[in-house]
């Protein structure tokens, strides 16, 4: 065998070896804008969700306060009639007073009801939780962004460096999809 030969056969191995590196960092980046992408998804799905409770547990709190004020208002109107009227007769005004207490009492209920947790006190704090849990995963979904443009960027530019046979795309590339394998990790545990 000639040393020409010899050679030809070396930069035909180097070349093989570049290629079937190249390919098996496209099937890993592949595989992580898979998991980018899923992640994005369900971060969306997480952010729609947890607004939609966050809205019904401000809906709910406001009708609890729709509802309290209207009884302070009916239970503010009959002691207004009680001073009005001190002739009343005394089963009248038993009743009115009967009336009066029941209106207060649920008045107190509708402010925390810890039993069923639907007072204003607990439906505050569920919105309040659920606003939490939407803004986390609102924060979360830029990060897959990020990771899937620059994941898809990475293939695009290492299977140019395949055909084209550019060992400089291969680092460019292999480059741009480690920022976007990054950008994914941080998209699920928010390390910045």
């Amino acid at each position: 065998m000639e040393a020409t030969e010899a050679n030809e056969l070396t930069e035909l191995g180097e070349g093989h070896s570049l290629k079937n590196r190249t390919a098996l960092t496209i099937s890993i980046l592949a595989m992580a804008l898979a998991i980018s992408n899923l992640g994005g998804s369900n971060a969306m799905k997480e952010s729609t969700q947890e607004n939609i409770l966050a809205s019904n547990a401000y809906s709910f709190y406001q009708a609890k306060t729709i509802r309290q004020t209207a009884l302070k208002i009916a239970a503010a109107d009959l002691e207004l009639q009680l001073a009005r009227e001190p002739n009343m007769p005394a089963a009248v005004k038993e009743l009115h007073q009967k009336k009066i207490d029941d209106y207060k009492k649920t008045v107190e209920r509708y402010e925390s009801e810890p039993d069923t947790k639907e007072g204003k006190k607990e439906l505050l704090a569920r919105a309040k939780a659920h606003e939490h849990e939407r803004d986390h995963a609102m924060r979360q979904d830029p990060w897959f962004d990020y990771a899937e443009g620059a994941l898809q960027i990475a293939i695009v530019l290492l299977s140019v460096s395949i055909i084209g046979g550019i060992p400089i795309l291969y680092w460019i590339g292999s480059s741009l999809g480690a920022l976007g394998a990054l950008s994914m990790v941080n998209g699920y545990f928010l390390f910045y």
